[in-house]
């Protein structure tokens, strides 16, 4: 689809360097996870207690330690150290769940350090707005049925890639009385090649972002045997801001996720 390759050290080296900024506006969760990734993940996942969950693409932990006030242990991954120092803060700071998490330092796309967590351990496996931040998914994909117990689920949650590219642009429409109707412009959805964008407002950098349309994202999984059983597309109830009318609060009705459980065929 598009010759551009980006090394995962240069995705990293960006995660790094802004993983103090993300973690100071993240922290527990911001009003995108709160109502929108949060919610519908907890469905989805339907967490028990004692379970066992591998948190892909971790970041500042906000998730791990979300599963662990459920009753959850949690092993929580990311590639970034500066992201995995800041979630040890938190945790450390949280002595009634921080014996339920450990942190490990694991590049997603490599299949060595991903065979190293354990096959067959994990009731669960998340991985939340992250895939779209990978160069290869495959890795990861192929060593989720490996790594889960029968029965398993692996809960994912991308941007929309209908809906929530770099390639969207938002349009607010005036008419003659004054009414407003916002609404979406989209010219590629197969063939968008890798670019980067700014994740969140007044970040020091922005990153590269992967879109993949739904038949290439579930695709791969497909591929490796996993089968889909539960989708949710949630979007803003929040009343919108009338001084930041290009904002996702202005359309409730498109959603800017895609949420979705997987599991092992069979």
């Amino acid at each position: 689809m598009t010759d551009i390759v980006v090394p995962v050290e240069e995705t990293r080296e960006i995660w790094d360097a802004k993983a103090d900024y993300w973690d100071t506006q993240m922290g527990e969760g911001n009003l995108f996870h709160r109502e929108l990734v949060g919610p519908a993940v907890e469905r989805l996942l339907d967490i028990r207690p004692g379970e066992l969950v591998l948190d892909i693409a971790c970041g500042n932990g906000q998730l791990a330690r979300r599963l662990a006030t459920l009753g959850a242990r949690v092993v929580a991954t990311d590639f970034s150290a500066r992201f995995l120092a800041l979630a040890r803060q938190r945790i450390e700071a949280l002595p009634e769940i921080a014996g339920q998490i450990e942190l490990r330092e694991v590049d997603a796309t490599d299949p060595g350090q991903l065979a190293a967590l354990g096959d067959g351990r994990y009731d669960a496996i998340t991985c939340l707005m992250g895939l779209m931040d990978m160069p290869d998914i495959d890795p990861l994909l192929a060593a989720v049925p490996r790594l889960m117990r029968p029965g398993g689920r692996f809960v994912l949650a991308v941007q929309h890639p209908c809906f929530n590219s770099n390639d969207v642009r938002m349009v607010v429409e005036e008419d003659a009385n004054g009414r407003r109707t916002s609404s979406l412009k989209i010219s590629r959805y197969l063939t968008l090649p890798p670019g980067r964008g700014v994740g969140m407002p007044g970040e020091p950098a922005p990153h590269w972002y992967f879109h993949r349309p739904l038949g290439e994202l579930l695709g791969v999984a497909f591929r490796h045997g996993l089968v889909m059983d539960g989708v949710e597309e949630p979007s803003f109830t929040t009343p919108p801001n009338p001084e930041r009318p290009l904002s996702w609060l202005s359309y409730p009705d498109i959603p800017p996720v895609f949420v979705a459980r997987l599991r092992v065929m069979g």
